[in-house]
Parts: C-alpha cells; sequence; structure tokens
C-alpha cells in the first residue's frame, strides 16, 4: 500500500462508505491474498456534496477459487443472449486490457458483486458480473490526501 492513501474499512453491518456507480476498473492485482481493484472513481457524500476520488478498493482474505466473472455476448435487456463463466484470475489474464464499468454494486456477508459493461478497445461494450468472496476487510483507499 502506498503511503500517500487515506484507508476506510467498509463496516458490513452499516451503510456503503463510497458509491463506485460508474466507476471503471482500470486494473486488477492479487498478491498475499489480497485483491485490488484500482478504480478511476470512488464516489464520497460529504456535507451533502458529491465527491470524486481515485482509488482501489482492497479485498483481504480473498480466495480466488470462489470468484468468478460471468461474460455476455452483448448488453442485457437487448434481446437474447449467451455467455460465459470464468474465474477471475482468468478473467485478470484474458481481460487485463479492459475496462471493467461498475454499475450497480452488492455487499451480502463475505461476497461482493459487480454488474456492469466490460469495455474493450475498438468494440462494443458487453455485460458482465463480478462475484468476489473474501473473509478479510473490505478497504477503501483514496490516493494522495
Amino acid at each position: 500500500m502506498d503511503k500517500n492513501f487515506n484507508k476506510f474499512i467498509y463496516d458490513r453491518h452499516a451503510n456503503i462508505i463510497f458509491s463506485l456507480n460508474g466507476s471503471r476498473v482500470k486494473e486488477i492485482k492479487f498478491h498475499n491474498k489480497m485483491l485490488t481493484l484500482k478504480v478511476d472513481s470512488l464516489f464520497q457524500y460529504v456535507n451533502n456534496e458529491e465527491v470524486e476520488h481515485e482509488g482501489e478498493v482492497c479485498f483481504k482474505d480473498c480466495d480466488l477459487r470462489l470468484c468468478s466473472v460471468l461474460i455476455f455476448n452483448k448488453t442485457l435487456g437487448k434481446g437474447h443472449f449467451t455467455g460465459d463463466s470464468i474465474s477471475l484470475e482468468e478473467f485478470m489474464d484474458v481481460h487485463r486490457n479492459c475496462e471493467f464499468e461498475i454499475i450497480t454494486e452488492g455487499y451480502f456477508g463475505n461476497s461482493t458483486t459487480y454488474s456492469g459493461w466490460l469495455w474493450e478497445e475498438g468494440k462494443n461494450p458487453v455485460s458482465a458480473i463480478m462475484y468476489i468472496w473474501n473473509s478479510g476487510d473490505m478497504e477503501y483507499c483514496k490516493y494522495g490526501e
């Protein structure tokens, strides 16, 4: 972790601290059982104003065997669709040059679900759903304050 971060641990029994709606995941890393999503935007309400930060979301004690991504052949809601289910590990390898735009987010115990659009340069976006499981803390890390 960079020392220029402000860290906020998500309390699973309280309201979420930040919203990721509209954020784009730029990079996904996994090291020492910690999954890190580098995002272009963390949205936070401060004094009734929405403030945008760049940063990371870190999932401690993450088990990649229990994480997966569903990738569809188009955006959902556009008629019939097909898709694939792949491991998050395979997703990090095969789609490392893509961006995942988070449209909805859900937090249920040790499970996190992000649904949105997968953007690949030169192609139309397709819908994707990312499932993350971790038993440790989930931290939001704002850059440079």
